[in-house]
């Protein structure tokens, strides 16, 4: 992950060793609850799991001293590792009943965001839950980014999975919070934390990447090569 102002030898996302690496590592567990009979869209899914993480992120819980804000500042001291799993039936109902936030998408898409945990550190209920074959359709196109709010826009040539799509989303939010002012943070959160994520064209792309806007550049540990630039976060704050 890189971004205008954050020098690459301190990126969480940057696939070359930092001091990052030299802090104890965490991970930030996200559920997509996801039923056979009835999938969430994909698109719809990336939205909601990008705003789970936003709404981690500003949570009360998460700040100052509250009771997930020790772990926050551990999770983000290190590489800021986010990991999407899927539950249905029992499974769902289990993880539910952990402490978290579960947000619902636009067209009924869940995810439900956890307070980050050790590597090695997952509680039963959501260890056993599957990884991979997180795959999403949108049944039909998706509608038009509302370009005068927040977009995620996509890497038109990169092939991810709807699980590890998820995951760079909520990079790609969190980047963009990163960069607000307090009061940029509070009009957003305020207003629910809305949002598109988007596919641009080949040359769409390029400009996006070269555009001052922050860049999410995976750090490859699946799927993709590292150094991976996977999406672009456009807020209107940042357009300058």
């Amino acid at each position: 992950m890189t971004s205008n102002d954050t020098p690459v030898s301190e990126s969480p996302f940057h696939n070359g060793p930092t001091d990052r690496d030299q802090a104890p590592q965490f991970v930030l567990p996200l559920v997509l609850h996801l039923e056979k009979t009835d999938p969430p869209a994909r698109t719809d899914a990336l939205r909601t799991a990008a705003r789970a993480v936003l709404t981690i992120l500003s949570d009360e819980r998460s700040l100052g001293d509250g009771e997930w804000a020790a772990a926050m500042r551990d999770w983000q001291d290190a590489r800021i590792r986010k990991v999407v799993r899927r539950a249905r039936g029992a499974e769902w109902r289990k993880a539910a009943a952990l402490d978290g936030i579960t947000v619902t998408g636009e067209d009924g898409a869940e995810v439900r965001v956890f307070p980050p945990i050790p590597l090695d550190g997952w509680p039963k209920e959501l260890a056993k839950l599957q990884v991979s074959g997180t795959d999403l359709e949108d049944p039909e196109p998706p509608a038009a980014p509302d370009l005068s709010g927040p977009v995620l826009w996509l890497n038109p040539e990169v092939d991810m999975s709807a699980g590890k799509t998820m995951a760079q989303a909520g990079h790609g939010a969190q980047l963009a919070w990163w960069e607000l002012s307090e009061a940029e943070r509070k009009a957003w959160r305020e207003a629910g934390f809305p949002l598109s994520v988007a596919t641009p064209g080949a040359e769409r792309w390029r400009e996006l990447t070269v555009s001052g806007l922050p860049v999410v550049r995976d750090a490859g540990f699946t799927e993709i090569a590292p150094g991976s630039c996977t999406v672009v976060a456009d807020h209107p704050a940042l357009r300058r």
